[in-house]
Order: structure tokens, then C-alpha cells, then sequence
């Protein structure tokens, strides 16, 4: 399979496409200042307890206190605690473990108020994003996430990935990470990490250790609440999570990113770091690659099943779960093989484009679909075992239930994000009041044209909705050519999916934007 990966940044705004033979299947979008993401680490301040919810409430610094259950405090909880406050008072000298005393272990099926107060200070680490009105999800138990392994504090185990299925190559792993882990400190061997060299897995270990000492210093500087550790930037973790043989580009259009990937690959594939390219042009990358037309197309509540002849999607989301209705475009009769035939195909496509949408929309808890119903069992085995299949991409940890005699498949499907929600239609301007003529928005062009002509020498490039690109450049005696006529200068017209049907934007060569407009 040919992947591609796709980063668009653009006004402290980055956007992530991952392509699987040209196809978007997952969509990431994140705001420079977003500080709260899976994976940081912050001090925060036990705010309030919930013994009815054996939970505590932790000021991290968001609007809303964080959620952290007794659960996720972890066995090593008391240890925790202790390291923190004595590297507040520089008690603890070093980010080493190797002499520092191990606390007795909390009972797992213990009491919140038993084992934490109102304002105490806590190391945390946040599990899952602020959803809706809810504040983050957040966990005690800390641990720093590298390219082939996973440093736990506080724990001295060797765990190996279960998708590694060979002992000899398990025990291999085991012996090499025994020789060059740090005292105190357990690992999680992953599945990429099998038939690396112990080169790799070193330099792996040594940037886990020094994220580790980083957290310490930044525990030193006595601030609650405060981040003390950054989770990898978007791009990067996409990298460290999913790179594989089948990347063959990874593009971006801002050049400090590209030399930070580049770096990485140095590090975890120095042979593939050419695979990273810039992307220079006054086409948007994520037009040129056809992503926003795809979003418009993938996402709402209707979705097209491709080489389906006419199936489609109808995607419904309620309060408490997801519903996926399979529609056969066309009736389709029970009454005879062929057609019984027809709908395991028509099921198995649709189960291929649900698990592309799941991926895609970042859609979890619970979701049940709504299959065409097949009354032959050996069809629902064969569905189910394709639906399996075709989930193993995803990255995210899902359970899938086997057809019910209602031909229901129920999935769960972990959620750490905001579901992606991107809105694929628009007001119509007519019922919005008076809106400015077509014929009027061209002229209006053309002023803008003139007067940044009377400054700027450089090319022009013009922005504007796919409809309104071919209004402007249709026949020989197009306005375009008129303007270039006019102005004695060539303006080069875009087409941009993602814009509003009478919006526009002029910008240089720099990609510096000169006008805009948008009723």
C-alpha cells in the first residue's frame, strides 16, 4: 500500500493527511497553542475530591479541572508523590532512580480520600483531550513514548509487544534492553522495534532518558499549575506511531517543518529522510493533493460507498453512540444467489468505507452498523472476518462484536479527540438577507486588481471558489484574459474547494495576502 502524509501549516494552524493509495483516511487539525494533548505532562493541584465518584478534580491551568479516577492513579502512586515533592524542595538532586526508595504500593480497589486531599500536588499525565464540556482525562501513572520503546519510572519490567510472536526475537529484545536500560525505570518493548539493531534501540533510550531529565528541571522550577513536558508535535508523532516501508512522501509546505522531520528520520530511517519534501507552490498543498475535495466529500450524514453502483452511508450521531445504515442504492431481493451474492459484496464494500470513516472522523465509544441483511451464516462469518481486516489499520484500541440475528455489528472504539466534525454544506446566500451580485463581486475584483497593480510588481495569484475559477477563465475572451488586457499583467486564477462561493483572496509571490473578500 502506497502511504503519503500530508502537513499543512498556515497561521499557527497545523493540518495532517495521512493517504492510503490517494484515499484520505485520517485528518488531523491542531492549533499551535493547543496545550492540553495526549501525552503531556503537567504538576496540577488536587482542586476537589468526588468520593461518590472515587475521583478527584485537578487544576491543570484549563478552564475546566481536570477528571482523574482512583483508577488511573497507579500502584506506584505514593512513590510518585514523594519524587515530586522532594524534587520541589531539591531534596532530589538528579532525575536518576536508582537509589531513590520505592513506596509501597496503593490498593488497587482502594478509596480516593484515603490516599489524596484537597491541595495536594500531583505529576500527571493527560490521557484523553477536553471533549465538549468536559475537562481532560488525566492519569498518574507516567509514560514517555519513543519510537521503538516505552520508559515507565518507577518500574523495573520488561514487557514485549504480543504482535512480536517469535521467542527467539522476544528474548533477543529483552537481553538488549536489560544491558542498556537505566536503574528504576521498566520498558515496553513495541512491535516496531523487532529485528532493530541495539544501535537503534540506544539512541532510542537515550532521547527517552533526556525527556525524562527535561521533566525533572522543569519540576525544579516549582510552578503549579505548569507543563513540564511537551508531547511530540502532530507530525512527528504521526511519524513515530506510523512509519513504516509502505511511506513513500512525506510533503509539507513550511520549511522549518521539513528540516524537523527530516531530523527524525535521521534518527529512526536516516537511509528513507529523503522521502520528505517541500512543497512550494501557490496551489495549496492540500488542493493539490485533492484533500479538501475528499473532506467534502467524506464527511456529513450521507456518504458514498465507492465502485458500489449507487450503495451509500447514512452516518447518525446521538448522545450515547454512533449509527452506520448501510443502504443498497438499489432494492435488493433475497429471493435468489445472485443477489444474496450481491449484498456480502455490497456488505463488505460498505464495511471497508465504515472502517475508512471511523479512522477519518475519529468517531468512538460505541457505534453500531446496520448491514444488509444476509440470512446465509456462512455470508455474516465471511463479512465479519473482512470487517476485522479492515480495522487492523486502525491504530486507535476497538473491539468488534460478530453479527447479531438482526445482522447488527456493534464496535467500540477508543476515543482520546474531539470527534472531526467538518461541516460539508453552506447557507444558501439567498436566504440570508440581500447578498452582493455575482456581476458586481467581478468588478469588485477587478478594482481590487487595479489598485494593488499601482504597487505591487511582482505575479498576483487570485483565489475563488471552483465555479467561479471557471466563470473567470471560460473561452478565449475570458476575464481573465480582459484583465491581463486591462492591466497589461497576468493574474493567475486558483481553485480553491474549501472556499465560499463568492469569497476571494489576492496574494504575491511570496504567498503574502494582498486582499480578501467574503459575503
Amino acid at each position: 500500500m502506497k502511504t503519503e502524509l500530508l502537513v499543512s501549516h498556515e497561521d499557527d494552524f497545523t493540518k495532517i493527511a495521512l493517504l492510503e493509495d490517494g484515499k484520505l483516511c485520517e485528518l488531523h487539525e491542531e492549533e499551535d497553542k493547543n496545550d492540553f494533548v495526549v501525552g503531556d505532562l503537567f504538576i496540577g493541584k488536587v482542586k476537589k475530591l468526588a468520593p461518590n465518584l472515587n475521583a478527584a478534580f485537578v487544576n491543570i491551568g484549563y478552564e475546566k479541572d481536570a477528571f482523574l479516577h482512583y483508577q488511573d492513579l497507579g500502584p506506584q502512586f505514593l512513590t510518585y508523590k514523594k519524587f515530586l515533592k522532594d524534587s520541589i524542595s531539591k531534596k532530589q538532586s538528579s532525575s536518576s532512580l536508582k537509589n531513590f526508595e520505592i513506596q509501597p504500593e496503593i490498593d488497587k480497589n482502594g478509596i480516593v480520600d484515603k490516599v489524596i486531599a484537597k491541595d495536594d500536588i500531583v505529576i500527571l499525565q493527560i490521557t484523553k483531550e477536553p471533549i465538549s464540556t468536559k475537562g481532560p482525562r488525566i492519569s498518574t501513572q507516567v509514560s514517555l513514548t519513543g519510537r521503538f520503546l516505552v520508559l515507565i519510572p518507577f518500574d523495573n519490567k520488561i514487557s514485549v509487544s504480543k504482535k512480536i510472536k517469535t521467542t527467539e526475537e522476544k528474548e533477543r529484545l529483552k537481553t538488549l534492553i536489560d544491558s542498556i536500560k537505566p536503574e528504576g525505570f521498566g520498558v515496553i518493548i513495541r512491535t516496531v522495534a523487532e529485528g532493530k539493531k541495539v544501535a537503534d534501540l540506544h539512541n532510542d533510550m537515550n532521547q527517552l532518558v533526556q525527556k525524562w531529565e527535561s521533566t525533572f528541571k522543569n519540576i525544579q522550577k516549582n510552578k503549579v499549575p505548569s507543563k513540564i513536558l511537551s508531547e511530540d508535535d502532530k507530525a512527528s508523532a504521526i511519524l513515530r506511531d506510523n512509519f513504516n516501508q509502505d511511506f513513500v512522501n512525506i510533503i509539507c509546505d513550511d520549511e522549518q517543518m521539513v528540516s524537523e522531520m527530516k531530523a527524525y528520520l535521521e534518527v529512526i530511517a536516516p537511509e528513507r529522510k529523503n522521502i520528505v519534501q517541500y512543497h512550494n507552490s501557490h496551489i495549496p498543498l492540500m488542493e493539490h493533493y485533492n484533500v479538501e475535495k475528499q473532506m467534502k466529500q467524506s464527511f456529513g450524514k450521507h456518504v458514498n460507498i465507492p465502485s458500489s453502483k449507487g450503495a451509500y452511508l447514512v452516518i447518525e450521531h446521538t448522545e450515547a453512540l454512533h449509527v452506520v445504515d448501510v443502504n443498497s442504492g438499489n432494492n435488493i431481493s433475497l429471493g435468489n444467489t445472485a443477489n444474496r451474492e450481491h449484498a456480502l459484496n455490497v456488505n463488505k464494500m460498505a464495511s471497508t468505507e465504515i472502517a475508512r470513516q471511523l479512522r477519518l472522523r475519529d468517531m468512538g465509544g460505541i457505534i453500531v452498523v446496520d448491514f444488509i441483511d444476509m440470512t446465509n451464516p456462512e455470508h455474516r462469518k465471511e463479512l465479519y472476518e473482512h470487517f476485522r481486516n479492515e480495522m487492523s489499520r486502525d491504530k486507535a484500541r476497538h473491539k468488534i462484536l460478530p453479527p447479531s440475528k438482526f445482522g447488527l455489528i456493534q464496535i467500540t472504539r477508543q476515543r482520546n479527540r474531539p470527534e472531526k466534525q467538518i461541516e460539508t454544506s453552506e447557507e444558501n446566500p439567498n436566504k440570508a438577507g440581500e447578498i452582493v451580485a455575482p456581476i458586481v463581486i467581478v468588478e469588485k475584483m477587478g478594482d481590487t486588481l487595479r489598485t494593488i497593480l499601482q504597487k505591487e510588481k511582482g505575479k498576483l495569484f487570485l483565489h475563488v471558489h471552483p465555479f467561479v475559477e471557471a466563470y473567470l477563465t471560460k473561452g478565449i475572451k475570458s476575464i481573465q484574459m480582459k484583465w491581463f488586457i486591462k492591466y497589461k499583467k497576468w493574474v493567475t486564477i486558483i481553485p480553491r474547494d474549501s472556499f465560499k462561493y463568492l469569497e476571494y483572496r489576492v496574494y504575491n509571490s511570496k504567498k503574502e495576502e494582498l486582499a480578501s473578500y467574503s459575503n
